[in-house]
């Protein structure tokens, strides 16, 4: 949850901040390395949830200064802390989650062994969200979004939709 409410506070930032970027903003101090992190932080933390490869880090030119680098870094932090942002509220098979959701159990479930508003089990968890299960415990304090990449992972796996055969047959999946 921390990560998740961080990722929107870092996003709303996304739009209210001004970098300078001209001659005539020159007198404006460059972005910190600190807010520069959060960016990074932000995108990194999203591709890790959705099982993608991590954006490479960008390294300063030869002929580049120390504010133009900054300023530069934060611009493509942003962009892809968007960009991962986007991609991330919209799972391949959103619909598809929810409706199993919908046949399941609610999303803070925290009825043993089965965990979560996808109702996953803890050898489920280890297997395909190990991450969160040590950073957040058991699914049914995951959002909602960090279950069902989880689950998007199994998917990808090729688990397909059998860890769940009465909502996946309820819902048309088998």
């Amino acid at each position: 949850m921390r990560f998740m409410r961080r990722c929107g506070l870092m996003l709303a930032l996304i739009g209210t901040l001004a970098v300078p970027t001209t001659a005539a903003t020159a007198g404006v101090p460059p972005p910190s390395p600190e807010e520069i992190r959060r960016y990074r932080a932000a995108a990194w933390g999203w591709q890790r949830l959705m099982g993608i490869p991590l954006t490479p880090n960008i390294s300063r030119r030869a002929t580049e200064d120390l504010a133009a680098f900054r300023t530069r870094a934060l611009n493509v932090w942003k962009a892809r802390a968007e960009r991962a942002w986007n991609r991330g509220k919209r799972p391949p098979h959103l619909g598809e989650w929810r409706c199993i959701h919908r046949h399941e159990g609610p999303w803070r479930d925290p009825d043993a062994p089965y965990f979560g508003g996808l109702q996953m089990d803890l050898t489920f968890q280890r297997t395909y969200g190990l991450r969160r299960l040590r950073e957040k415990g058991t699914a049914d304090r995951w959002t909602r979004l960090e279950q069902m990449w989880t689950a998007e992972r199994a998917l990808r796996a090729g688990r397909g939709f059998w860890p769940w055969p009465v909502a996946a047959r309820r819902c048309g999946l088998l």
